[in-house]
């Protein structure tokens, strides 16, 4: 895909600041359009790395996601390298199981693809190099860190590894650089920028469920969840046959478990079907090979410091990964810059704030989302009169698809505004309870 070259006939530089998902897809965003990229990652190339380090929750790909990809032709790359799937499998606290159905169909919608976090930012990032050939103003800079910059003029200050600094004037500086944002500590010393920081009472242990006789030991294209009111187990299926189980529990719970004997014990008593299936020798070690990982929401307003610094991704708006849309929300990030990019013909001054007015709401409304979705997965599904529900809806969608869509359809098969998703999703509980 060729670049489409910027508008205003000067080729301005932008500077990414954040190599990870948000901060490759955008870098191909802004050089599909003609401007000088540069990205700058604090860490060294993954792509070479033998030890990534990072967080590794599991990522589901959906429909916003996916629309991003595909408008700078990735999504066919990515989605083969995924794994789709189709419904929630709940596991219950006797070993039953039974699949839990989204309402998708009238929609035509596409599939959710999950894929591994580590794997897969690298070999994005691989596939990024590879559009980068297409686009040859784009440069990847790694092992540099952001010690500093301007918002006036948009001189940035970068430390190599080696401890050598490296200075840089951008046009447009794009903070893509995470929950703790180094772009960011700018903004927050500024007036008026609203700032919010919350960590959940709960923490999440990995741990890995080996393939039986070569081939998955559960059904694969599911995600599957041990719901148990206060704490769920969730398992989600890898390329290479195993799934990666993900504990989700309060801090004071994991603390309690001190022994790999008390670690079996936990597990029979609230995940007995899954002890077979992990291994005993394997979960006792593995429970206690990390510690217990935080999980953080960050909320901010605004998203822009004139037309000189726009933040997307985790850095403006991190969220508990408990509906699946951290990375969609991000991605999403790109096109919904894109369009605005479009509407006002390229001029920064017009773009940078119409930005912070459409995507604040919607992204303070899937952050709460996030965490309302924490309490149906590991409680609400445990009720037979939420799963009625589910079905009720489901079959209302089925007949009226044009009037009654499930929230959860809304949010992951359209790209409906998470806001106005909520909106509706309100009006058709006041609805059902006339």
């Amino acid at each position: 895909m060729e670049p489409t070259g910027n508008k205003s006939g000067k080729k301005k530089v932008v500077a990414v600041v954040g190599g990870g998902l948000g901060g490759a897809l955008n870098a191909c965003y802004f050089a599909k359009r003609g401007f000088q990229v540069q990205v700058f990652e604090s860490r060294e190339d993954i792509r070479a790395a033998k030890v990534v380090k990072g967080r590794s929750i599991n990522l589901a790909l959906s429909h916003r996601g996916r629309s991003a990809l595909k408008h700078v032709g990735m999504e066919e790359k990515v989605v083969s390298k995924g794994i789709p799937m189709h419904a929630r499998m709940i596991h219950s606290l006797k070993g039953n199981s039974f699949a839990l159905l989204q309402a998708v169909a009238s929609l035509g919608a596409c599939q959710i693809m999950k894929v591994s976090c580590k794997s897969f930012v690298t070999r994005f990032l691989c596939d990024f190099s590879a559009a980068a050939e297409v686009y040859p103003n784009t440069k990847l800079n790694f092992d540099h860190k952001l010690q500093d910059w301007n918002a006036e003029t948009g001189n940035m200050t970068f430390v190599r590894a080696d401890g050598t600094k490296e200075h840089i004037e951008a046009d447009l500086i794009v903070g893509c650089d995470g929950a703790f944002s180094a772009v960011r500590k700018q903004f927050m010393r500024r007036s008026r920028f609203n700032y919010s920081q919350t960590y959940i009472p709960h923490g999440y242990k990995e741990l890995t469920m080996p393939p039986i006789d070569g081939d998955f030991a559960m059904k694969p294209n599911y995600l599957h969840i041990w719901p148990r009111n206060t704490f769920m187990m969730i398992a989600l299926p890898n390329l290479d046959f195993t799934f990666t189980c993900t504990l989700f529990m309060p801090f004071e719970e994991f603390e309690k478990i001190t022994t790999g004997d008390e670690v079996i014990s936990f597990f029979q008593t609230y995940f007995p079907d899954a002890i077979p299936l992990i291994g005993a020798e394997a979960l006792k070690r593995d429970y206690f090979r990390l510690p217990a990982q935080a999980m953080v929401s960050v909320k901010c307003s605004s998203y822009h410091i004139a037309d000189k610094c726009v933040l997307m991704g985790d850095a403006a708006h991190a969220i508990v990964p408990f509906y699946g849309q951290g990375m969609n929300a991000g991605f999403e990030d790109c096109i919904v810059f894109e369009e605005i990019m479009e509407q006002f013909n390229e001029n920064l001054s017009e773009v940078l704030p119409e930005y912070t007015r459409v995507r604040v709401p919607d992204d303070h409304a899937i952050a709460d989302l996030a965490m309302y979705n924490y309490v149906e997965m590991r409680a609400h599904v445990n009720s037979k009169w939420f799963l009625f529900r589910k079905y009720v809806d489901n079959f209302l969608h089925a007949l009226m698809p044009g009037s009654i869509i499930p929230l959860y359809t809304m949010v992951t098969f359209t790209r409906t505004r998470y806001h106005k998703a909520v909106e509706r999703w309100q009006w058709q509980e006041r609805v059902r309870k006339v």
